[in-house]
Formats: C-alpha cells, sequence, structure tokens
C-alpha cells in the first residue's frame, strides 16, 4: 500500500478559517474510502499550449494509486504524454477529495495486479465495462494508466477538517 508520509494543514491565506492545530485532521483511511468507492472522477490536464482540459473518468483507486484506461489517442492521453502532471477530483464539492500527481503509461500481469484491477473494474459491470484481467498484459498495456499521488487536499466540513496528504516521491 502507498500511504501519506505526512498529514498537515493545507496552506491558505489568512481568513479562510482554518484551524490553527491539527485537531480534527482527516484520517487518510476515510479519504481512501471515498477514493475506492467513487464511480465518477474528474481528471485535469494541461495541453501542450497550456490551456487546461477537464474530463470525466472512470477507474479504480487500488493499493494507494488511480488506475484506468483508455487509447492513447486521446486528447487528454496526448496532453499526459507531453505533461504527466494531472490532477484528479471527486464530483462532491463539500466532501471534497482532490488528488495532484503524475500519470504514466503502465502494465498489469493477469495473475496479480490484472486480477485485481479487474475486480475493481467490477463497479463498472452494470454500465457494460467489464474488463479481463489480461486486459493490460500487452505490450502497450491495454492504454493502461497509473496516476500516482504527490498531494492529496480532503475536507468532509470545511474548513475544520481541511487536510493536506503529502506523498514521498
Amino acid at each position: 500500500m502507498h500511504a501519506p508520509t505526512r498529514r498537515e494543514r493545507p496552506d491558505l491565506p489568512p481568513g479562510y478559517g482554518l484551524p490553527d492545530t491539527d485537531e480534527g485532521l482527516l484520517e487518510w483511511a476515510a479519504v481512501e474510502d471515498r477514493l475506492v468507492a467513487a464511480r465518477h472522477y474528474w481528471m485535469a490536464t494541461v495541453r501542450p499550449d497550456g490551456r487546461p482540459h477537464l474530463i470525466p473518468r472512470w477507474g479504480v483507486w487500488l493499493e494507494g494509486r488511480f488506475y484506468y484506461d483508455g487509447s492513447p489517442a486521446t486528447r487528454h492521453a496526448r496532453n499526459l504524454a507531453a505533461n504527466p502532471a494531472c490532477s484528479l477530483a471527486l464530483e462532491d464539492g463539500a466532501h471534497a477529495v482532490i488528488v495532484e500527481g503524475r500519470s504514466d503509461p503502465a502494465r498489469a500481469e493477469a495473475k496479480g495486479l490484472g486480477r485485481r484491477l479487474a475486480d475493481a473494474f467490477g463497479k463498472y459491470h452494470a454500465h457494460g465495462y467489464a474488463p479481463t484481467a489480461d486486459a493490460w498484459e500487452g505490450s502497450d498495456g491495454g492504454g493502461l494508466r497509473v496516476l500516482r499521488p504527490r498531494i492529496v487536499l480532503a475536507w468532509f466540513d470545511y474548513p475544520r477538517d481541511a487536510t493536506r496528504f503529502v506523498f514521498a516521491d
């Protein structure tokens, strides 16, 4: 599992009402539960000319990372090929979870990670998407990508519990 190395208050300007102490900081397990349970995510990337690009994504949070797949010809995948920095957020702004990190191509062997991913993608079976464990084994990884978090911002009762989780590189 990949867990944060540090938990702290986010750095916000005065007047935002953040508590002066660490009392009320969120626990990583509660934030990760929301990432795992979510079915819809929003991903932001940067186009080569610097303009932002935002798209809804299906994917799974597994073992401390976000896995998703799709054609390398899509706009967001081409953006990530030029600049792997990206952000991912859940739909709920009142109970926010925002992941900042980098997304890279990945592969998954059917007997290991591929099986775990196929099981996790089960949340989309009702929508007609049911990848098999060997879907990501090929030389191109079947379009599989993995977002490794660097920073996660979260709050469920802003500003009382606003928390920043920092991950090692």
